[in-house]
């Protein structure tokens, strides 16, 4: 190492440490500036949910307390309602979700996914409590309204508590709100075997006078996975437009988000990670629709991860009595699961756009279902996809060693070269030259970068595909007990800024390797003159990876490792398959042939020849 060299890896080093010492001195400030943001965030959102309950009607009267009726003076909808009585709870289930109904509202209280848990081994409870409301505005031709939750319903059935028998396909829960003699509305709750849609029916009879309602649909979802921060970016509130085959997103991040929505919606989802809520139009579409959420603090004591809010406008039509068919789905961000529904649920899951998604879609998510069949261990599976891909990569791994190979056996003739065109004026002959030498001895200089770019797109394919694959949660292998988080061998007892308070393994080893494999290839390449290319490549690279992929998934940093690894094992079975002498006989036999010149190197010469033409007459 010369002395240039050392004084600039001595001038990085202090640039990073007093980078950290900054950084550190800075999270105070920051995290005390962030609380004050969160707290007046959350009070906004609060004012902008309390607006949206009247965004598509201003004539609202005021709430009435919970259980009393509604002083409506419209001779169609009498004042008389349900007396008010004790909160009940009701709950139906099937295999695979259980629904806790209440007659406060008539609304879903809580829902539990059963084959599924929490990351702290919990029962996995979507949302729960009386943060949650599910209520619908109604209003009436003579600029009154009334709200569902201010009312008790009455359960049509005895059973508080359902679950769908092995032969039974369907069951139908009612509750039902008698506002008077002949005026009612029912909520309809069908839930069926093995399906995580719960079909919601809103049935009004005799409300004749009412032309216009609102459902609004708010609640604070639990914390499900260890890392928030990662969960937390992968969860927002999204929406579709009937007859797209693409999905809206509101932004993820933490803070407050909200939206108005002025067109038609066919449903609207609140998402996490890999579980998600989502109310659909079965008949008409949705008129409109508010949408909002809010981030809570990490590590708060309720393990709450974000307040989602959605205020949407129904399509009543007025004098007559309706049927208003919607549907729930609580369940799985699981690909082919979301896909059988036929709603373009799918699109919840970031696969990626374009080629990126066709990827996920046509090449890994069928080779991860297929292997999953037969193989339990999803650390096995990993191994085998990645033997896979790098077995059908391995043709342009090839053409790209055997391309850096013969660019590196024709440098000492492109120097003599380079030599014989010292001036800046003869540059045009050098390449011209250059160019003639690559042709005659079938090399190219982009020959090695274009099989690296062809598998650019898979590398970013697995990037998007592994955080999002609900397959890897909670799977251990080895000394990670969730694959779809990050893995832990030490716990450090302060955290360290853009790195975290642990030491992930499989990140380091895919640091590690991508280092040795970096070097490799390094050594195959000819020399560019770039010494900041080397260093970058080298050194800062798998450094940048350490910090990014500590708290990421630990499938990712695992893949990343298998890869690399088997990038090493290749390039040193090719070193053995390829023979370098003769490679380089071969290409001064092909020196020798002629070669017709191509339209690209005749209209360089062409250009070669005017330049010196040029020359000769400023001379």
């Amino acid at each position: 190492m010369d002395r240039n060299t050392f004084y600039g890896f001595l001038a990085i080093g202090a640039i990073l440490i007093g980078f950290s010492y900054y950084t550190s001195k800075q999270s105070e400030k920051y995290a005390q500036e962030k609380h004050r943001l969160d707290s007046i965030a959350a009070e906004n959102f609060a004012a902008e949910k309390a607006a949206a309950e009247s965004a598509y009607g201003s004539n609202r009267a005021a709430p009435a307390a919970a259980g009393q009726p509604n002083a409506l003076t419209s001779k169609e909808l009498p004042a008389q309602a349900a007396a008010a009585a004790e909160q009940q709870f009701y709950t139906i289930e099937n295999d695979v979700v259980a629904v806790t109904l209440t007659n406060r509202g008539g609304r879903v209280y809580s829902v539990k996914i059963k084959p599924y848990q929490a990351y702290n081994s919990q029962p996995l409870v979507l949302f729960e409590g009386d943060k949650n409301d599910f209520a619908l505005t109604f209003y009436t031709d003579d600029s009154r309204n009334f709200t569902t939750s201010d009312f008790f319903f009455t359960p049509q059935t005895p059973e508080t508590s359902y679950t769908l028998a092995e032969d039974e396909a369907a069951y139908t829960f009612v509750m039902r709100l008698q506002l008077g003699e002949g005026q009612l509305v029912d909520y309809e709750y069908t839930l069926r075997k093995g399906s995580y849609m719960v079909d919601f029916n809103l049935r009004l009879e005799g409300l004749h006078n009412v032309t216009n309602a609102d459902l609004l649909w708010s609640y604070s979802a639990f914390q499900q996975e260890k890392a928030f921060g990662n969960e937390n970016s992968y969860s927002t509130v999204a929406y579709s437009y009937p007859g797209e085959t693409s999905i809206e997103e509101l932004g993820m991040g933490d803070g407050s988000k909200e939206e108005t929505v002025k067109t038609r919606l066919q449903w609207v989802a609140f998402k996490q990670q890999f579980f998600s809520s989502i109310l659909v139009a079965k008949g008409e579409n949705f008129y409109g629709a508010y949408v909002g959420y809010h981030t809570y603090k990490p590590d708060n004591r309720e393990r709450l991860l974000k307040q989602y809010a959605a205020n949407v406008q129904l399509p009543i039509a007025a004098r007559r009595d309706q049927s208003l068919p919607m549907a729930f789905y609580f369940g799985p961000n699981h690909y082919s699961t979301l896909k059988s529904y036929e709603s373009n649920f799918h699109k919840l899951v970031p696969l990626g756009g374009w080629i990126i998604g066709w990827i996920n879609r046509l090449l890994v998510i069928p080779i991860f279902d297929l292997l999953g069949k037969y193989i339990a261990s999803y650390g096995v599976i990993i191994l085998i996809l990645t033997i896979i891909i790098k077995l059908l990569l391995f043709p342009l791994t090839f053409k790209s060693y055997i391309s850096s190979a013969k660019m590196r056996l024709l440098k000492p003739d492109v120097d003599r070269i380079a030599k014989k065109y010292p001036k800046k004026e003869d540059a045009m002959k050098k390449q011209q030259e250059t160019m003639a030498l690559y042709k005659k001895a079938g090399a190219s200089p982009m020959g090695g970068c274009l099989p690296i770019l062809v598998q650019l797109p898979i590398l970013i394919a697995m990037f998007r595909f592994f955080p999002a694959s609900i397959e890897l949660r909670q799977q251990s292998f080895l000394w990670a007990d969730d694959l779809s988080g990050f893995d832990s061998i030490l716990s450090l007892p302060f955290s360290i800024p853009f790195y975290g308070d642990h030491i992930s393994l499989f990140t380091l080893l895919m640091a590690a390797a991508l280092f040795v494999s970096s070097r490799m290839s390094m050594a195959q390449t000819p020399d560019t003159g770039m010494p900041g290319m080397k260093f970058m490549t080298l050194y800062l690279m798998p450094a940048m990876m350490l910090f990014w992929f500590n708290s990421y998934a630990a499938g990712l940093s695992y893949y990343y490792f298998l890869s690399n690894l088997i990038t090493i094992g290749q390039n040193f079975a090719t070193r053995r398959l390829v023979n370098e002498d003769k490679l380089h006989a071969r290409m001064k036999e092909n020196s020798k042939k002629p070669v017709k010149k191509s339209k690209f190197q005749a209209k360089l010469e062409e250009m070669a020849r005017k330049q010196q033409q040029l020359q000769k007459n400023r001379r």
